[in-house]
């Protein structure tokens, strides 16, 4: 067990304590629970999810039309108690339908900016590739940094900014294939599938989807997830986990799209956070096995598959 402060080459690191993860146990567990009521029998994608939430990093899903992916995007922000914008990609959709325009006013004589549905806390981009790359682009700002740039004028975004898109697969027709920049912008990809029979049963009998999201309450406030967000960078990583980490960047590095620092780093962001939801505050190399193919394998344009079976060959030393 890790806290108070540990030294380690002549550097001070402030560990984070057991007593400032408690309270939001309780929180953690009754918004598992309430997702997944709603999105039945994907508990581990629902709990990877959150993992992204607090992570701090955005979230794409990809899968077949109807599967559900509208559906765990609209319950995670609902739960997260956070703002909510929702844009449905199109192949005629411009950059200024997203981030906003500046527009004349012939009243005062001056420009004013119209801000556009990207100005939220969660923005649902539905079937982000159906629109142009020059579209997509304009969302690279936005994710990378919580800005965008409007001749010469930055505006911020409202924080904390969580992007959820969701993306057919790419031999529909009327789908552009996002660029590499873009996806790596993408702290986790995941993929629901088709839900099993009982569950497949139960939403059947079951009301809408959209009528049980309105019927339960907000789990977090802002304030709640942005604190939970600065306490996932102070989880513990030892030199065990380090090793393993960089060994499995290597193992990545064998083939043409090997992992990189960016992504390196991605992935210790997202086994501090899942080491929270397992209510530790420390990561143990489950936590990084746990995540490891949601945040590498669109980074490596691998297969859930592929990517799960490259990192079986990376052992553990120690």
């Amino acid at each position: 067990m890790f806290w108070g402060q540990k030294t380690k080459q002549n550097e001070t690191i402030d560990l984070i304590s057991e007593q400032e993860l408690t309270p939001f146990y309780e929180k953690i567990d009754a918004f598992l629970q309430q997702i997944n009521n709603i999105v039945l029998d994907k508990p581990q994608q629902t709990k990877l999810a959150l993992c992204s939430l607090l992570a701090g990093g955005h979230l794409l899903f990809e899968d077949l039309p109807g599967l559900g992916k509208t559906t765990l995007a609209s319950a995670l922000a609902h739960l997260a108690g956070l703002d909510f914008q929702r844009i449905q990609f199109t192949n005629d959709m411009l950059a200024s339908d997203v981030i906003g325009i500046n527009m004349f006013n012939q009243s005062e004589h001056v420009f004013e900016f119209k801000q556009g549905p990207i100005f939220t806390q969660i923005l649902l981009a539905d079937e982000i590739n159906r629109c142009s790359p020059k579209t997509q682009s304009a969302l690279l700002e936005a994710m990378e940094e919580g800005f965008v740039t409007i001749d010469g004028m930055r505006y911020e975004l409202p924080q904390p900014f969580w992007v959820i898109a969701t993306q057919n697969p790419l031999f529909q027709s009327g789908t552009y294939p996002l660029p590499e920049s873009q996806l790596d912008r993408f702290l986790m990809r995941l993929s629901l599938g088709y839900p099993s029979r009982d569950a497949e049963k139960l939403l059947l009998q079951q009301r809408p989807r959209h009528i049980l999201i309105n019927n339960v309450n907000a789990v977090f406030k802002a304030a709640e997830i942005i604190k939970l967000q600065q306490l996932v960078q102070k989880i513990y990583l030892n030199d065990l986990v380090f090793d393993y980490l960089l060994d499995l960047a290597n193992e990545t590095r064998k083939t043409q799209h090997g992992l990189s620092t960016r992504g390196l780093l991605a992935l210790k962001k997202a086994a501090q956070a899942y080491a929270l939801l397992e209510k530790r505050n420390f990561v143990t190399v489950d936590d990084v096995k746990a995540v490891f193919v949601a945040v590498a394998s669109h980074r490596l344009n691998l297969g859930e598959k592929d990517t799960f079976a490259l990192m079986q060959k990376v052992a553990v030393n120690g």
